[in-house]
């Protein structure tokens, strides 16, 4: 469920008072960990939490318009969830997630990049508030720039594979002043 809401407290004031006290408490932890660089704000109809513009101007791969996503969080119809972009292209720091969240003896509810929960007490903070720390800024840039040029390369592979000719970048038109 997308919210319309312009701004994080608008969204806040939308949910219903439970919803409202575990989406702030993880909230909450996410921001105490935050590394510099990273920004809060209105992502996806949800609570996000991107690199801003100022610092990757290349936004990001998807829409560039859009800043670089990092973690999003959201209330769903049947559930609460984190969605994770800061796990994509990692397989290490995604069992590191599954393991810390397992050994502190919560379910780990998790599809590509979508942790799901339904209560705060499915949640374990610490392990959030870790995940969070772990990636500054350039640390992440760095890692996204190469699982997107991973991406482009296997697709390109394929096609090869495939005997389909890779799609050429379209030239940029000079207009004429």
């Amino acid at each position: 469920m997308q919210s319309s809401a312009k701004t994080v407290q608008e969204y806040l004031q939308e949910l219903p008072a439970d919803r409202r006290a575990s989406i702030n408490a993880v909230r909450g932890v996410i921001l105490a960990n935050l590394p510099k660089g990273y920004e809060e704000c209105m992502s996806y109809g949800m609570i996000g939490y991107v690199v801003p513009h100022s610092i990757y101007p290349k936004g990001y791969q998807c829409n560039p318009k859009l800043p670089l996503p990092f973690v999003n969080l959201a209330s769903q119809k049947n559930h609460m969830a984190l969605y994770l972009l800061c796990c994509y292209g990692d397989p290490k720091l995604k069992a590191w997630l599954e393991k810390a969240w397992k050994d502190a003896g919560k379910k780990f509810d998790m599809g590509g990049g979508c942790l799901r929960f339904k209560n705060l007490e499915d949640v374990p903070l610490e392990v959030i508030g870790q995940l969070v720390a772990s990636l500054p800024v350039d640390v992440y840039i760095r890692r996204i720039e190469q699982v997107f040029a991973e991406n482009v390369a296997a697709r390109a592979a394929k096609k090869a594979a495939e005997g389909k000719p890779a799609k050429p970048k379209a030239a940029k038109k000079k207009v004429a002043k």
